[in-house]
């Protein structure tokens, strides 16, 4: 089965910043959630089944969270890991 991947970058209301990360951490579909310095004040990893999910994820989910200002969302095309990478550039050893 194949998973969709997405990274959602999500700039939160300033008195949401203390509370925001468990409420994105508690939504199913949100693999992980950071958050992180720079433009956007949290990162969410969603993992799902497809894209219909992956639109109820950010939209409903993602969206319908007080204190969410604006998203962008990422979807992967394909997933890299240092054991993949190990494992490909291995070959013929």
């Amino acid at each position: 089965m194949t998973m969709t991947n997405a990274v959602v970058l999500i700039e939160a209301e300033r008195d949401a910043l203390s509370t925001l990360g468990g409420a994105l951490a508690d939504i199913e579909g949100v693999a992980e959630a950071y958050s992180v310095t720079g433009e956007w004040d949290f990162v969410a990893i969603v993992r799902v089944s497809d894209h219909e999910q992956l639109a109820d994820v950010v939209t409903v989910g993602i969206g319908g969270i007080s204190g969410v200002a604006r998203t962008q969302t990422l979807v992967a095309f394909a997933a890299y890991s240092r054991h993949d990478l190990e494992a490909l550039f291995s070959i013929g050893e």
